[in-house]
């Protein structure tokens, strides 16, 4: 397994957020644990982040990208309604042919792809798969809802799979369980669509309610995947989570009970980056040395929909 990932060069913290809303640094810290969070330029679109968050997993692989089969690219913020923005990184990379697609699924997006893509090779429809994880949610917030605006970044992650032929020592995806809820679409949505408005719209979301759910549903589909795979959690090595909110994570590991020191977190330096937020995660720990070959990783997500997912994969 080879990961990447990508951010913006802009960075903008909460002192910089509170000069223009309502808000300060410590009600921001207080509420949700972000320090700061990335935001897209002009010049930088969801392709360009992918593409770049490919090419570094690609590298980190040590694999030519000409001997990808497929790619999929988890996002609700592509470049167009359509085609794919996963075509485009297709293009950048120069593996025309292979299959490429994109996976909305909002926050549990990159569970969703992966999982895609873990059948996929199974059935032997590739033998190497791109999934990525990429966002510009900075083009979907209303910046003068301090309640939403503050929670947000952009970036992208991205890793490199294999199918298994024998001598890899045990390595690979264990189990995955994924869920979606449609009875709960108003409480984290985006008031528009192509269908509907004809405009991109703002999300909106109501935290309360969603934070409730997040645990209830996070801590369930944890406890399937572990019996699924049959290890317990304290057979866990690391936790990689989707960062959404610090008092999320916290809650779902003491519901669990796995320590806090387990439980890898980004989210005070990238904010909420929606299906890019685990594989950047993922990444940053395996760069800096914390994820280390052999170890057993949870990740766990759960967006808009609602839905929800989780995998247990053997690095």
């Amino acid at each position: 397994m080879g990961s990447g990932s990508a951010l913006p060069d802009r960075v903008v913290t909460n002192a910089e957020l509170a000069q223009t809303i309502d808000t300060s640094d410590e009600w921001i810290v207080e509420r949700t644990g972000i320090r700061q969070r990335h935001i897209a330029g002009e010049d930088e679109t969801t392709s360009t982040l992918a593409i770049a968050a490919a090419r570094a997993a690609i590298a980190d692989a040590g694999i030519e990208a000409e001997s990808i089969g497929l790619i999929i690219l988890a996002t609700a913020t592509p470049d167009n309604t359509f085609p794919a923005t996963a075509t485009k990184v297709q293009d950048a990379l120069g593996c025309n042919g292979c299959v490429a697609f994109d996976v909305h699924a909002v926050c549990s997006g990159f569970l969703y792809a992966l999982a895609t893509a873990d059948s996929l090779l199974r059935t032997g429809m590739a033998k190497r798969a791109l999934v990525i994880g990429a966002e510009t949610f900075s083009r979907i917030l209303d910046w003068e809802d301090r309640t939403t605006c503050v929670l947000f970044g952009d970036g992208a992650g991205a890793v490199v799979l294999e199918a298994a032929n024998g001598g890899n020592d045990g390595a690979g995806i264990l189990a995955s369980r994924l869920h979606a809820d449609g009875a709960q679409h108003d409480l984290l949505y985006v008031d528009g669509g192509p269908s509907t408005t004809q405009t991109v719209g703002h999300l909106r979301m109501k935290g309360r309610e969603v934070f409730r759910h997040a645990v209830v549903n996070l801590a369930s589909v944890l406890n399937e995947v572990l019996e699924d795979a049959g290890v317990s959690a304290g057979d866990i090595d690391w936790v990689v989570p989707h960062q959404a909110n610090q008092r999320i994570l916290d809650a779902t590991a003491k519901k669990l009970g796995i320590p806090a020191e387990k439980v890898i977190v980004t989210v005070d330096r990238h904010a909420n980056t929606s299906a890019a937020s685990v594989p950047l995660a993922f990444d940053t720990a395996r760069r800096d040395g914390r994820i280390k070959p052999g170890d057993l990783v949870m990740f766990e997500a759960m967006g808009g929909g609602f839905t929800w997912g989780a995998s247990l994969v053997r690095v």
